[in-house]
């Protein structure tokens, strides 16, 4: 298999699919990182916990269609050209 664009860009999707389908309660608050967790007070800096967790929340609510689309995508295009 060779090192190609369409390789990165199938790695990046691929990423992008694992982050969208992380549940918070099934997964992410038995690791400690659920929807209570990482929460600051009025004028703190968020940590990198709370970043994270804003970043998989921003990813699962915005990234919802243009993933079907792009995934859809990606099947055609490995359906025809193999």
């Amino acid at each position: 298999m060779a090192f190609t664009l369409y390789t990165l860009i199938q790695t990046a999707i691929l990423c992008t699919n694992a982050v969208a389908v992380l549940h918070e309660e099934r997964f992410l608050s038995k690791i400690g990182w659920g929807v209570d967790q990482g929460v600051g007070g009025f004028g703190d800096d968020p940590g990198v916990k709370a970043q994270v967790l804003n970043l998989i929340r921003s990813v699962r609510t915005v990234m919802r269609v243009p993933l079907i689309i792009v995934n859809s995508a990606c099947i055609v295009l490995l359906l025809l050209f193999g």
